[in-house]
């Protein structure tokens, strides 16, 4: 018995969707304001949820449910991995460190893994089709904010592998109406799914007071400067 998943899964994690976007650091970046030091951070618990999420599949790629989802193109483990040398420098393995709200995220893939496979789907596809969505608009957005070249810091945006998003996302979405799953799995699999968006707001409100603590110490810099030059135009007066 297969069931329409996909749907689902649109309309059953609107709610949780609009709450993530309206994450103060959400807001912030959609806006512009990107902080290098926050989103190298953010960046290093990504890296560590994709892997969790990465080498789970892999092992359960033959499972009945996950292996229709077995789409190694959208991997995003080597990415980060690259992104993260160009934040961290070549010692960035020794550098990044999961954060409390990233460990139990990561934490709560290895469990779902472990005990009901096929919640894993929940993870892959608020992750993945996010990811193909708002990738080349959030890439844009992190290029301006940071001041960055082409091709620096932003190859988890980038899925090479992947010339057609639009049509990958048809296909991914039609695989998962194809799924040998009932209703009541169905369910199971939206309530996790809004469980891993509120686990991604975790990732975000770690990260706000980072963010606020460097929007203020750039007002302050920019009044200082201001303050500098209307002393010295004074003096130049007098």
């Amino acid at each position: 018995m297969s069931v329409n998943l996909s749907t689902m899964l649109k309309e059953g994690t609107k709610k949780s969707h609009t709450m993530a976007e309206n994450m103060g650091f959400i807001k912030c970046f959609l806006k512009g304001t990107v902080e290098k030091n926050s989103y190298r951070k953010l960046t290093g618990n990504f890296y560590f949820v994709y892997s969790a999420m990465e080498e789970e599949l892999e092992r359960l790629k033959e499972h009945p449910v996950l292996a229709p989802m077995y789409f190694p193109e959208l991997n995003r483990k080597q990415s980060l991995e690259q992104d993260l040398a160009y934040y961290y420098g070549p010692n960035w393995r020794e550098e990044v460190e999961l954060s409390p709200a990233g460990e139990k995220y990561v934490n709560r893939i290895h469990q779902v893994a472990q005990e009901q496979p096929e919640l894993l789907l929940a993870h892959l596809y608020t992750r993945y089709i996010g990811d193909l969505s708002g990738g080349q608009i959030l890439k844009k957005i992190a290029q301006r904010g940071m001041n960055l070249s082409e091709g620096e810091g932003t190859n988890f945006y980038e899925f090479p592998e992947i010339p057609d998003e639009k049509a990958f996302k048809n296909q991914y979405r039609q695989a998962m109406d194809g799924l040998p799953i009932d209703h009541a799995q169905a369910e199971a699999i939206v309530e996790e799914a809004n469980g891993a968006f509120h686990q991604n707001m975790e990732l975000f409100q770690e990260l706000e007071g980072n963010l606020i603590k460097a929007i203020g110490q750039m007002l302050f810099n920019s009044l200082t400067r201001r303050r500098s030059r209307g002393s010295t135009e004074f003096a130049t007066a007098e």
